[in-house]
């Protein structure tokens, strides 16, 4: 079981992964081991979640989720393949953790009168600036 959060868990096999070559570290292991892993979870067949949590990850992993609803997560940081797989399903538990987060919602703020009058003269200084710049007109 990979725990997220207090109330979810995704049960190991609802996870696949799939194995290949890694362009990262390993030497000459590079050509010839498969540490690349790469995490599949199919969000819309998962047991482990409800109606509204399948949503809000389809909403908020909406980059990482293909058109056939499977979450990617890959890692190839690391010379070994179960290095790689345990940082797979770590980085996978921060992103449902981070999707299922409540957030708060935000509050509108205003500009206040002391910036906005700033502003204003920052504006009108700069303008006053540029006005010096232009060659004074010939009086006759």
């Amino acid at each position: 079981m990979v725990r997220i959060n207090d109330e979810v868990a995704i049960d190991d096999g609802e996870l696949r992964f799939e194995f290949s070559r890694s362009s990262g570290p390993g030497g000459q292991n590079v050509n010839k081991v498969e540490t690349k892993v790469r995490l599949l979870f199919d969000v819309r067949t998962s047991s482990s979640l409800t109606t509204d949590q399948r949503n809000r990850i389809e909403e908020r992993l909406a980059t990482r989720i293909t058109k056939n609803y499977v979450l990617h997560v890959s890692s190839q940081r690391h010379r070994s393949r179960e290095a790689n797989r345990r940082a797979t399903i770590e980085r996978f538990a921060e992103l449902l953790a981070g999707a299922l987060a409540e957030q708060e919602p935000r509050l509108p703020t205003k500009v206040s009168k002391a910036q906005r009058r700033r502003r204003l003269e920052s504006k009108y200084r700069r303008s006053q600036k540029k006005a010096l710049r232009t060659r004074p007109e010939d009086e006759e």
